[in-house]
């Protein structure tokens, strides 16, 4: 696959300027989004490699970790060549108590080795807490990501959440680098307290959940039914999946010639604020589908206010925590 047009946004004070379109690779662990096939996923990496992509994320939990291999297995012997975001926190986690398993500073870094062994490689780029509440055993993670980062293990760090109390607790002492968030046309709630807060404070900004989990595709119908082995398999029960379709046909007239993935992709890459933004990919299909963006222009002022018509400002809500 040629390069695409794809620019480079700065990562908040991370250091890095990453591709403003990147790939989330939680769909290749192969556990909650269907069947994958193991040689589709390094095809798709290897067709984000070629098109210009340098940001890749990934986790601890995403099929327990066979994401991170794989990720692992395709950067043997070109490790420059990727920025890597992976996560830690889920794994073990006692909902009923509403805290991690990691307990202490050193049961924290051992964790992280963890990560470090399955991605084969000595160093992440960007490491973040997976927790999305607030979390009693924050302080363990805070203290073990900056005593990896003075190791050099880890370059710098950050959390995955949307509230915003836990985001302020995490960045007390001002060294978060990046905030990974669920941001989309149907759901806007960051942009009245969260993103303000990230530009002040210079947190770069990494989009997750941009096309709603597949919502956004234009594919689903009230009478979609998902596969076992799928999370989304009661969504043709819940009331929001069914009002956010009827948003996806409203939005269908404002596209014109673009896909709505495209709409999506370019609603998000629209807020400066965004620093990246990651669909996820299990085929190269979809990746180009959404590397296919980087060469288009932005949206008009019109389109925009079409969207706000549909979504305010603010507006939108969530049918997968976030």
């Amino acid at each position: 696959m040629a390069e695409n047009f794809l620019n480079k946004r700065r990562l908040g004070k991370s250091g890095f300027n990453v591709t403003e379109i990147g790939i989330g690779l939680w769909a290749i662990g192969g556990d909650e989004w269907g069947p994958v096939d193991d040689q589709n996923s390094l095809d798709t990496i290897e067709a984000a490699l070629q098109s210009g992509i340098t940001f890749f994320d990934t986790a601890d939990v995403y099929g327990q970790g066979h994401s991170e291999k794989l990720l692992g297995k395709y950067m043997k012997g070109r490790r420059e060549e990727f920025i890597v975001g992976t996560k830690i926190g889920w794994v073990g986690y006692n909902r009923e108590a509403e805290k991690s398993a990691y307990d202490s500073t050193e049961m924290l870094i051992a964790g992280v080795e963890s990560n470090l062994e399955r991605l084969d490689t000595d160093y992440i780029d960007l490491i973040q807490c997976h927790i999305h509440i607030r979390e009693p055993n924050m302080e363990y993670f805070l203290e073990g990501f900056q005593k990896l980062q003075v190791a050099g293990k880890v370059h710098a760090y950050g959390v995955s959440s949307s509230n915003f109390d836990f985001i302020k607790d995490f960045n007390a002492d001002g060294g978060t680098a990046a905030l990974q968030i669920d941001y989309s046309i149907l759901n806007r709630t960051a942009e009245e307290e969260i993103f303000p807060y990230c530009l002040e404070h210079d947190i770069g900004v990494i989009v997750r959940g941009p096309l709603a989990m597949g919502i956004l595709t234009g594919k689903f119908t009230p009478d979609t039914r998902f596969p076992a082995g799928d999370f989304r398999q009661n969504w043709h029960e819940n009331q929001v999946f069914l009002e956010d379709l009827m948003k996806v046909n409203q939005l269908r007239d404002i596209a014109g010639d673009k896909s709505l993935v495209q709409l999506a992709l370019q609603f998000v890459l629209a807020n400066p604020i965004v620093t990246t933004v990651i669909p996820g990919a299990k085929t190269v299909d979809q990746l180009r589908q959404n590397v296919d963006v980087g060469g288009l222009p932005p949206l008009s002022k019109q389109v925009l206010s079409q969207i706000n018509e549909i979504v305010p400002v603010g507006g939108g809500r969530k049918i997968w925590p976030a």
